[in-house]
């Protein structure tokens, strides 16, 4: 039974993404982060953000303001919204500061990589918090998640990565209260899931239930491409495997090494989703620097 209401399910969400986001980017700062990770150390903070945490701001802004994406507004909150500093990938400089200059979200997404669209992860880091508000309606939640991916990633694969990360939100905060299994799980997820590469290897990080991590990233990668369909699939595995410990949770995804702070941001979101806020340790979310409060005004 889903007792919370959507837009605190959201916030949630929000809450597991961006300390995970913070908790990932730090390791790529830290001179020895093999050493931190297999001691499990926190790193010093303060921990920052990350375009991660900026653009999933603007998803949660649009779901309250509207309870749903509104592609146009979401297109113009994340151009507005885009800062330099916060480390967003290359394409993703030139794709917002287009928007930004007037050009239409649709001719702009379309346009990218010769035509085909991004299928990057940028999409999928941010699904998270839809997931959990559309809990009561999986199919809707795949549905808006495609909407959000659209507005920056028109590749099949960019949107299959945010439907993915978006259903496993929802079917992780619909389970709360209970722990399935590894391979329940990923079922569950799967079959909300477009035909698309982003599938085959959440398929197969389903038959990983008792496989090392090392053996999970060599067959689901850890992020070095930044693509949907190399990061998605390893994230969902760690959230199988630890869907009710959080710091467990981002502990295996920051060990993966490659895109670090996007695998602990879809991860954070997903289990915080299933888990609460709460479950999310407190010297944790004081580490983590404040996040504004733009996205809960409806003028945005």
């Amino acid at each position: 039974m889903i007792a919370r209401l959507p837009l605190q399910r959201a916030l949630d969400a929000l809450e597991g993404l961006s300390v995970g986001d913070a908790f990932g980017q730090c390791f790529f700062q830290e001179l020895q982060p093999e050493e931190l990770i297999a001691q499990q150390t926190l790193p010093q903070e303060p921990w920052y953000y990350t375009d991660d945490t900026e653009m999933s701001l603007s998803v949660v802004w649009s779901l309250q303001k509207f309870g749903a994406i509104d592609q146009d507004l979401l297109a113009t909150s994340l151009a507005h919204r885009y800062d330099f500093q916060r480390a967003y990938g290359p394409s993703m400089h030139r794709v917002l500061d287009r928007i930004r200059s007037g050009e239409h979200w649709r001719d702009v997404a379309t346009s990218s990589f010769e035509g085909q669209g991004s299928y990057g992860n940028g999409a999928a880091m941010r699904a998270a918090p839809l997931g959990a508000y559309f809990a009561d309606d999986v199919g809707r939640a795949a549905e808006q998640a495609a909407m959000s991916a659209a507005v920056t990633h028109a590749h099949p694969e960019g949107i299959a990565g945010a439907v993915a990360v978006a259903v496993a939100a929802a079917v992780a905060c619909r389970l709360r209260g209970e722990l399935p299994s590894h391979a329940a799980f990923l079922a569950e997820v799967i079959k909300w899931l477009p035909e698309s590469e982003v599938r085959s290897k959440v398929q197969r990080a389903q038959s990983l239930a008792s496989g090392s991590q090392q053996f999970a990233v060599s067959l689901l990668g850890n992020g070095t491409s930044m693509s949907a369909q190399d990061t998605v699939p390893y994230a969902l595995w760690c959230c199988a495997k630890s869907l009710d410990d959080y710091p467990q949770a981002l502990w295996l995804a920051v060990g993966a090494g490659g895109d670090r702070d996007t695998l602990c941001a879809i991860v954070g979101g997903i289990v915080a989703a299933h888990a609460g806020r709460e479950a999310i340790p407190p010297s944790w979310l004081t580490r983590r620097e404040a996040l504004p409060d733009w996205h809960l005004h409806r003028a945005g």
